[in-house]
């Protein structure tokens, strides 16, 4: 039986940027009573709460079983009972050279793809401290105008190759449907699942990973290759379907 029950966030627990549906809460608080739930996503732990607010009104006793791995793994946050508030585990933050390295990488790597955005929605390029985001049309773009922007994913993985040419020496990733995210070279979400393991003493068998991300080069793609059982969705729904049938096996 398994131990953990890992999470996407974007796509698999609820639209891009877009608050969780209460079905899916309701489902989470479920599993919460059972095993333990990790949510690892490219996003910073502020974005995670707007999408999950149980984040920060759910039972304690729920939120003690959760793990909050924001900006793909690179920071790691527990619940704390005496603080009622989620306390700081690690972080893997970059240097401010590192940070004006890759920004500008990516800003070169735009020049070259002629991807600037003709009409841009809230930041194109944030610094997440452990973890640098462009989101090609903006970070606060509405769904249907991300879905638009690139459906077949060939812009996105264009832009994600001339940033990687340009610093090797960091990982660089496709992110969401239209963000690239970088982070130190070696720390994705294999890293943030290896961590986990280390802190909860489980195995790569303990543990079940749903993602949208799973295909060669998408940034879910490292858990499975870890070796961790992964289950593929293409949205929230088919993660809730997935869960009740989870759930109905544990009873």
């Amino acid at each position: 039986m398994k131990k953990v029950i890992a999470f996407d966030l974007d796509d698999t627990l609820s639209e891009s940027k877009s608050q969780a549906d209460d079905r899916m809460v309701e489902l989470l608080a479920r599993l919460l009573e059972k095993y333990h739930v990790c949510v690892i996503s490219g996003g910073k732990l502020e974005q995670f709460k707007k999408q999950l607010p149980f984040i920060t009104n759910g039972a304690a006793h729920q939120l003690e079983n959760m793990h909050l791995m924001p900006t793909c793994g690179t920071k790691y946050f527990v619940y704390d009972l005496p603080s009622s508030d989620w306390e700081l585990v690690y972080a893997e933050d970059f240097a401010p050279e590192q940070k004006k390295k890759i920004i500008g990488a990516i800003k070169e790597a735009l020049d070259e793809t002629n991807l600037w955005p003709k009409k841009q929605y809230g930041e194109l390029i944030e610094d997440r401290g452990s973890q640098v985001t462009v989101s090609a049309v903006g970070q606060e773009a509405p769904v249907d105008v991300k879905k638009a922007w690139d459906p077949d994913d060939i812009k996105k993985y264009q832009l994600r190759d001339a940033i990687a040419k340009k610093i090797p020496e960091f990982e660089v990733r496709a992110g969401g449907m239209t963000s690239i995210d970088v982070t130190k070279q070696g720390i994705d979400k294999a890293f943030g699942m290896r961590k986990l393991m280390e802190i909860l003493d489980v195995d790569k068998s303990d543990i079940l990973f749903f993602g949208d991300k799973l295909h060669e080069g998408g940034n879910d793609y490292p858990v499975k290759a870890l070796g961790i059982d992964s289950v593929a969705v293409r949205n929230w729904e088919d993660t809730a379907l997935a869960l009740e049938v989870v759930l109905a096996m544990s009873d």
